[in-house]
């Protein structure tokens, strides 16, 4: 069972019989009457978020998921094939299952995936991964003492903002959560 007190980002609860794990919450403390959590939920079988307010101590049940080490083998179209790295069977998923991440997927990558009631139903990619740049504007001598950024396309055809200094051919770090730039590799 989970209490309102374990509310963190990501957390996973079941409710109404539908998996969802928080993308929002907090905690509020009225003057008058008894503390409540405001939390901002996300389903991950409809992908509907929901905002709802829980008492403070309510408690839910935790969803049943299953998690499954994956090596994502291609993409064909709109379809993304993974195989199980333990059984080797092999399943497809459509690219609106993957989330906004989908673009990020490079070939031979491990992500988890997430099963509900015998089938697929989320993809989670490692935090932080090192992706090519292959297309940005050139940096112009000066930019860097300004600071700023610039859209920079990486291997796997995503659009990242990086510093202006960067250039084609760098290995960038990307956390996975935000999308965002972290740091130069090589």
């Amino acid at each position: 069972m989970i209490s309102t007190t374990d509310f963190r980002g990501g957390v996973r609860l079941l409710l109404d019989g539908e998996p969802f794990y928080i993308v929002e919450f907090q905690h509020v403390k009225p003057g008058k009457g008894g503390a409540f959590v405001r939390t901002k939920l996300k389903s991950y079988i409809s992908g509907n978020v929901l905002d709802r307010t829980f008492r403070s101590g309510e408690r839910f049940e935790e969803p049943d998921l299953e998690e499954r080490d994956m090596q994502f083998l291609y993409a064909t179209g709109d379809d993304y094939t993974f195989m199980d790295t333990e059984s080797y069977e092999q399943l497809t998923f459509a690219k609106k299952q993957l989330g906004d991440n989908a673009d990020l997927l490079k070939e031979n990558m491990v992500a988890k995936i997430l099963i509900y009631e015998h089938r697929p139903i989320d993809v989670e990619l490692p935090i932080f991964i090192e992706l090519k740049v292959v297309d940005a504007e050139p940096g112009v001598r000066g930019d860097t003492a300004s600071g700023g950024t610039k859209p920079a396309v990486v291997e796997t055809g995503a659009t990242i903002k990086v510093p202006l200094y960067l250039e084609v051919g760098t290995v960038i770090k990307i956390d996975t959560r935000t999308r965002a730039y972290v740091e130069r590799v090589r």
